[in-house]
């Protein structure tokens, strides 16, 4: 007959009070993970009871495992407290290293780099009012704006979410004067701003729906409402540069994703650069410069200004004038490169990542190409850049190209390669500028135009090139891509059938399964 052993007086409020301890730390991690390590140690405090308690009455413990009983039940018992005891520890650890995946083909759900900063710097509540009727959203824009303000929200507390029905509270939407449907308003303190759809849904021309993109608006107007100031580009207009509602539309857009500013400037009414200009794009002019406006952008950049300056063979004139302070100058011709260019044309030289400045300062694989480039050329010996972009060994700059001929080197008229393509300018005119001159010049616009922007890099090195003015090389080739616009075109016969069929037919395969389980085992 087994003798019954006595436990430790305390042995029982150790383990009771030990194991109401543990599920409280798991609690307190659960609902406050921002005291995640109190949270830890009230739970080590827990453990650590419990084994004081088996310590002290160990020998009553090891006799019941090792007794008839125990034995029976030791395997049941040590199989339920390692379930309970991994259970915790997964729910711990989940809490404190919480990581989400996407998986989609262009990251539609993961925030671009600029937007969590945005977030996590957030320091004043901001509300987002989103005024939805999903009935009468035929583009799909409420589960994607409430899915990305969800986001949103993993990065800051301060963001709340609300969704009103402007037809039931039609008070709320006169009080912000909404007069679209599935537009969002951010406020905070007395100052709002209102994104409708249409500057989440980018039409054709024909009005046709092309692709979908919140984030730039969304931040923008959370930068808006929180007093944030943001960085200002402008465009050169007046000389038939290139348009950021035409052929430069995509430029457009990939700025403000960027969480750019852009406005236009025409020196011909006004030489002046706006003083909060951040960058000055000067892109392909078509007309010469007036001396006015050579002598404002001049002065402008000789006060430490940035610019970014475009332009292809054939340019006019004023361009030259600009460049000459730094020692750099347009050529005449067309680059030609026989060993590395977009076949068949020779005319179009392919840069791949050897021979771009940002690749091998930054570590960027960049591969990008020119639709038809004049060179940057040094003006002396004594004062030379580097190249943003060149050729290599086997090119020229061809002075009287032709197309419709096959190119030759000529070298009583011609300039040997390599040809920088463009070049890259940080200098100061006198011992007395106080900020540096940043200045980009490209001998190629339509690298950039919406014909090549998506194609290999050549976007890429557009917006790095303004991240670079910008004094932002943080930012650098952290760019969002916009999402396809996707919808799937069904019958209202189709419609049903796909409405009915997904709610009868689950259980009506689990009711087939079963009469097939049951019929065997008959």
């Amino acid at each position: 007959m087994e003798r019954r052993r006595e436990s430790h007086p305390y042995t029982r409020l150790l383990s009771v009070t030990g194991l109401i301890i543990l599920v409280v730390g798991l609690v307190v991690m659960l609902l406050l993970p921002q005291i995640k390590l109190a949270a830890w140690g009230v739970m080590a405090l827990g453990v650590v009871l419990l084994v004081a308690a088996l310590v002290l009455d160990f020998r009553r413990v090891s006799g019941a495992l090792t007794g008839r009983r125990g034995r029976l039940g030791a395997g049941t018992t040590l199989m339920a407290s390692l379930f309970v005891g991994i259970t915790v520890l997964i729910n711990g650890i989940s809490v404190t290293a919480f990581q989400r995946f996407d998986t989609t083909r262009l990251a539609q759900f993961t925030l671009t780099q600029e937007t969590k900063d945005v977030l996590t710097k957030l320091d004043e509540p901001v509300k987002a009012i989103c005024f939805f009727v999903p009935s009468k959203d035929q583009y799909g824009l409420t589960a994607y704006a409430e899915s990305l303000l969800v986001e949103y929200q993993t990065y800051t507390k301060d963001l709340k979410i609300e969704v009103v029905d402007p037809d039931e509270h039609p008070d709320r939407a006169r009080q912000y004067q909404i007069v679209e449907y599935q537009s969002v308003v951010f406020e905070s303190g007395d100052r709002h701003r209102i994104v409708p759809p249409s500057q989440i849904i980018q039409f054709s021309d024909q009005g046709v729906p092309q692709q979908v993109e919140a984030e730039h608006a969304f931040t923008s107007a959370l930068l808006e409402v929180t007093g944030v100031a943001q960085k200002k580009v402008y465009f050169v207009t007046g000389h038939g540069e290139a348009s950021l509602d035409g052929n430069y539309s995509t430029v457009l857009r990939g700025l403000r994703d960027d969480l750019y500013i852009v406005d236009t400037v025409n020196l011909l009414t006004d030489p002046t650069i706006p003083a909060d200009t951040s960058v000055l794009v000067l892109a392909a002019p078509q007309k010469p410069l007036s001396s006015t406006e050579v002598d404002a952008i001049s002065k402008y950049l000789e006060d430490g200004g940035q610019a970014l300056i475009l332009t292809n063979p054939d340019y006019p004139d004023g361009l030259n004038e600009l460049l000459a302070p730094y020692a750099v100058q347009l050529g005449q011709g067309t680059v030609i490169d026989r060993a590395s260019s977009v076949a068949p044309r020779k005319d179009m030289p392919l840069v791949t990542a050897q021979r771009n400045y940002f690749s091998q300062t930054l570590g960027i694989a960049m591969t990008t190409y020119f639709p038809g480039a004049v060179g940057v050329l040094p003006v002396d010996t004594e004062t030379e850049y580097p190249p943003l972009v060149y050729t290599t060994t086997d090119s020229w700059l061809q002075k009287d190209f032709d197309s419709t001929k096959d190119p030759v080197f000529n070298k009583d008229t011609d300039v040997q390669g390599p040809i920088a393509v463009g070049v890259v300018i940080a200098a100061a005119k006198s011992d007395q500028q106080k900020k540096l001159t940043r200045l980009i010049v490209i001998g190629d616009s339509d690298f950039a135009s919406n014909e090549h922007f998506s194609q290999v890099n050549n976007g890429d090195l557009f917006l790095d090139s303004v991240s670079w003015l910008a004094e932002e090389t943080q930012l650098i080739s952290i760019h969002r891509a916009a999402l396809p616009f996707r919808r799937l075109a069904v019958r209202p016969e189709q419609a049903n059938f796909i409405t009915y069929s997904g709610l009868a037919l689950p259980p009506v395969l689990v009711l087939l399964i079963g009469a097939i389980v049951w019929w065997y085992r008959r």
